[in-house]
């Protein structure tokens, strides 16, 4: 087991499962006896939705995500060479390459559309973003720990040490720091905005959990009164029946000690009969 092949699994995996599967290898690495390999696999970030997305372009269409990065670095080439025409012929192919990729992309929400645009904008903005975009472990638009892939090679283009003067054409391209810094805030503030609206779907969800929880305990007690009250009707009914079965038992007892009686009386009346027919016949 090692670290590239981990992190390469879990993020090419289902994301619903990223947290347990990291666990998971986590602990595997620390029943191996490497404590050191379990700590940094359990400090990978589960990526966003968006970052799943490009996370899996990665792997399944890797061309367009390597035009995107190669189309950045020839933007910042373009840019320190003050090459006004080829930045707008750059800009605008990577905004048809972004928007070519997301229409090939499968139906997401508005939300996640955004993230995925703007990551895609970040790959081709930051090459340490591309490296890791290309390689498939992208956490996020707004944070990515670059140097926590070792294995990455990325190196920023080298910088000539001068403020970009103004172009000669129409075209002022922004200032690199100025720009950079533009975009960290955008991101962050998609961030944010997803965030949000992570939060704010969460407890929609709770609250129709609950609303749901709330009526199926109200189905329940009013089963359970139902039940309590046809318990107590049946229990009526037998005690009822009991009292009518003493009473019944009662009757019966009487009236058996009265045949009883009534046939010992006819029994000696039988007798004195009989008695009295032969004193009648022996009298002849």
């Amino acid at each position: 087991m090692d670290f590239d092949t981990v992190a390469g699994e879990l993020y090419g995996g289902d994301l619903a499962e990223f947290v347990s599967a990291r666990n998971a290898a986590a602990k595997a690495a620390k029943a191996a006896g490497d404590a050191e390999l379990a700590a940094k696999i359990k400090e990978l970030r589960k990526p966003t939705a968006a970052a799943a997305i490009v996370n899996r372009l990665a792997r399944e269409d890797p061309d367009q995500l390597g035009e995107l990065a190669e189309l950045g670095d020839e933007l910042r080439d373009a840019h320190t060479r003050l090459a006004g025409d080829d930045l707008r012929a750059l800009a605008r192919r990577r905004g048809e390459l972004v928007r070519q990729i997301l229409h090939g992309l499968a139906e997401m929400s508005g939300t996640v559309e955004r993230e995925v645009e703007a990551t895609l904008e970040a790959v081709a903005a930051d090459p340490n973003t591309a490296a890791v975009a290309l390689a498939g472990r992208l956490t996020s638009v707004a944070h990515q720990d670059a140097d926590q892939w070792f294995t990455l090679e990325t190196k920023a283009p080298p910088s000539t040490g001068k403020r970009p003067a103004k172009l000669v054409d129409k075209a002022e391209p922004a200032k690199p720091k100025r720009s950079e810094k533009a975009e960290k805030d955008r991101r962050r503030e998609e961030e944010e905005r997803a965030e949000r609206e992570r939060a704010r779907a969460e407890r929609e969800r709770l609250r129709k959990e609950a609303a749901e929880l709330a009526k199926e305990r109200a189905v329940v007690e009013r089963d359970l009164v139902r039940t309590q009250r046809a318990a107590e009707q049946a229990t009526a009914r037998v005690e009822d029946l009991r009292t009518r079965l003493a009473e019944a038992e009662e009757r019966a007892e009487r009236a058996t000690a009265e045949f009883e009686t009534a046939k010992e009386t006819y029994e000696q009346a039988d007798e004195a009969a009989n008695e009295a027919q032969k004193a009648a016949d022996a009298a002849r």
